[in-house]
């Protein structure tokens, strides 16, 4: 029977479940009105517009000079001193999978319930995995690995700790590797690349995410450039494509597009939130681009959504628990506050919040209008700082921070 409840249908790449899968959700719900909203992946629902590409973009192999210079503007906004130390990637995931190859060390730590992606790839090499509690455990294995900001709930552990942290491995020759995939829509001081070590430690970068072109396939690794050179060795030539190494140089280079992104997702963040709760729901962390939400019906709000053509992330460990990726443009807000508010209150006046506060051009970061007042900046911030739950280091006697979640 084709589902759409957090359970994996397919038989594709990975036995893993993931948000996106559109056909399944249209085959759940043929009546739903199109186009459908998939607010379950997390990326950022108004891309970076790129500027026309240059046909040898598209006809010609790519050029080493050319991902060199990619991997000097992805170091630039990143803030790595090095452009060796980073090392382009045809996306994230696929650098996922070429770490075990890359990697020694039979025991392997996760922090808390995360990205499955990271124990799947691990245990298929043959590594014995576990998922730990608190940073003070993840030091004691051969390979640590934490996901900052946390991909599904936001947590974040703050960068000068991670940065401990990986000095302290690396002394008991261990590494940490820290998945930044989330990390961009931050402060600039969340992230941990700059900070750490020459060796021992790496860090995952997304672009597809922040960007908003996650079918470009595009990603980095950080690390010492011995790593680097070893992880473009591995993948071999040619393997970032001409028209990704093209849509990077343009839109890592666009540094004030990336703060006016990160301003309006704090925005649109806060006023999800405001939806969300209206609906019912309890929010228990998330990043800008997307919020981790408990609700006590949260089967039939995920039915109720699915009926109105709105797809989002369900977990099947846990059928309370849901994620909400951001609508990108005022006819998404609109439906989804639509389908959000309670049937009993269908026939009730419209939430004007929902359909009246400040709209935005879905191609332009600056609003267009505004009939009702919206929180100033400032508090959005604020509040969605609030919200990080911050991992410390515990000893092996004190209570833990995370709430252990099992299953995919």
């Amino acid at each position: 029977m084709d589902r759409c409840d957090g359970a994996w249908q397919g038989t594709g790449a990975s036995p893993v479940y993931h948000g996106g899968d559109l056909a399944q959700a249209r085959r759940r719900f043929p009546a739903a009105p199109e186009p459908w909203i998939d607010l379950s992946t997390g990326i950022n629902p108004r891309p970076y517009r790129l500027p026309p590409l240059a046909a040898e973009a598209w006809t010609r192999l790519p050029e080493a000079a050319a991902v060199a210079e990619l991997e000097a503007i992805a170091a630039d906004t990143f803030g790595v001193a090095d452009p060796g130390r980073v090392a382009a990637t045809p996306g994230t995931q696929a650098a996922i999978q070429m770490l075990p190859h890359l990697l020694p060390g039979p025991r392997v730590a996760i922090l808390g319930f995360t990205y499955q992606e990271h124990a799947r790839v691990w245990r298929e090499a043959g590594r014995s995995v576990t998922v730990v509690e608190t940073m003070a455990e993840l030091g004691r294995f051969d390979l640590g690995l934490v996901v900052n900001p946390n991909n599904p709930d936001g947590r974040l552990v703050p960068a000068a700790d991670l940065a401990a942290a990986a000095r302290a491995m690396a002394a008991a020759g261990r590494t940490l590797i820290v998945d930044e995939a989330f990390v961009e829509v931050m402060d600039p001081d969340d992230g941990v690349a700059s900070q750490l070590p020459a060796a021992g430690a790496i860090v995952l970068r997304s672009f597809g995410k922040t960007w908003g072109l996650a079918g470009v396939r595009l990603g980095f690794v950080v690390g010492a450039p011995d790593f680097a050179a070893a992880m473009r060795r591995a993948f071999g030539p040619w393997a970032v494509s001409g028209p990704a190494i093209a849509a990077g140089r343009a839109a890592l280079a666009d540094h004030r597009w990336l703060a006016a992104t990160r301003t309006r997702l704090r925005r649109d963040a806060a006023r999800l939130d405001a939806l969300l709760v209206a609906a019912g729901c309890r929010i228990r962390g998330g990043t800008p681009l997307f919020r981790f939400v408990e609700h006590d019906a949260a089967t039939a709000l995920v039915d109720r959504l699915g009926a109105a053509g709105i797809h989002v992330r369900r977990f099947p460990h846990d059928d309370r628990v849901l994620r909400f990726g951001l609508p990108g443009t005022v006819a998404a807000w609109r439906r989804l506050a639509s389908a959000l508010r309670p049937p009993s209150l269908d026939h009730a006046s419209p939430d004007r919040t929902a359909d009246d506060a400040t709209s935005t051009d879905p191609a332009s970061c600056e609003p267009v209008s505004a009939t009702l007042p919206r929180a100033p900046d400032d508090r959005s911030h604020t509040a969605l700082r609030a919200r990080r739950t911050i991992v410390q280091q515990h000893s092996p006697g004190t209570s833990s921070p995370l709430r252990r979640h099992d299953g995919n």
